[in-house]
């Protein structure tokens, strides 16, 4: 009986433009990185109509009281875990809103363990404690082919919950359990199998355009500005008064005012100039223009 031969993943093949890497000159290591860095944008554009999909997948989701779910291992988990806890402070959404699942849990942030990976049965039962039917679950794995990663997004279906999978090896797609499988395909890394490079940028660039595509659709964002953001430090408290000043051309100290009479939040201040209300006229306007602020400004396009 023949054996069936593995199947090597592009992300663990040899990168031929980077074998004597070890003998170059620190300038020409650099140079080399960034070549192959180049590589990554062009990547993720070829699969910008999946990205799309995706985010229209969980804008649907999020619309009837769903939430989003990361489940990764290693650096892919670590990034869904950062794109996740960047959304409460720049969206002004519940931290539930958008959760991170890393296989070994907190402890995987700071620290390397992994072993974790290795366990379907573990990626299932996180799934299990935390999943709803009306979620969706994203999986990120740059090889395609980690355990825990498929348990959860398995599980995941089982419960009827929306399933992406995010991947730069294109051999592990017809494995993958997932009705959106986003798949830029970087190549073999600088360093062998180390895919917190090339892999881990395109997974970041990817969850940049999930999250954000998401949260635009939801009327998070006017223009270009975050007009939803929570102002929980100075930087921010800053912000958020430039953006009433932009959007409403008062000066500094008459925007300052209007914010305080806002409470802090940005989008009722703004309503609140435009349609000269309260601060809970501004609120009820908002809901009934279900927080689009253009639309609840009067703005026709």
């Amino acid at each position: 009986m023949t054996k069936k031969r593995r199947i090597l993943p592009t992300t663990e093949k040899r990168n031929r433009a980077s074998e004597t890497i070890d003998q170059l000159s620190t300038q020409q290591i650099v140079d080399l990185i960034n070549a192959e860095d180049a590589l990554v944008p062009a990547a993720v554009a070829r699969q910008r109509r999946q990205i799309a999909r995706a985010i229209d997948m969980i804008v649907e989701r999020l619309r009837k009281g769903g939430r989003l779910f990361y489940v990764g291992a290693g650096t892919s988990g670590r990034l869904g875990v950062l794109d996740a806890s960047e959304c409460p402070p720049t969206f002004g959404v519940a931290p539930s809103l958008v959760q991170g699942i890393i296989a070994g849990g907190r402890r995987s942030l700071v620290r390397s363990i992994e072993g974790a990976e290795d366990y379907p049965e573990d990626g299932a039962e996180s799934v299990k404690k935390r999943v709803r039917t009306g979620d969706v679950v994203v999986g990120l794995a740059a090889c395609g082919m980690t355990p825990f990663v498929h348990g959860a997004l398995k599980q995941a279906k089982r419960i009827g919950a929306a399933t992406i999978f995010v991947t730069c090896a294109p051999e592990a797609v017809r494995h993958i359990p997932a009705e959106v499988i986003i798949n830029p395909i970087v190549g073999p890394e600088v360093v062998t199998g180390s895919t917190r490079m090339k892999a881990g940028t395109a997974t970041k660039l990817v969850l940049n355009m999930l999250t954000t595509g998401a949260m635009i659709r939801l009327g998070k964002v006017y223009g270009n500005l975050m007009v939803d953001l929570k102002a929980t430090n100075e930087k921010l408290r800053d912000r958020s008064l430039r953006i009433v000043m932009e959007t409403t051309n008062l000066s500094r100290s008459r925007a300052a005012r209007l914010l305080a009479r806002a409470q802090g939040r940005v989008k009722p201040a703004i309503v609140m100039h435009f349609r000269k209300t309260d601060l809970a006229g501004a609120v009820q306007i908002l809901d009934e223009c279900d927080q689009f602020l253009r639309k609840a400004i009067g703005e026709t396009s």
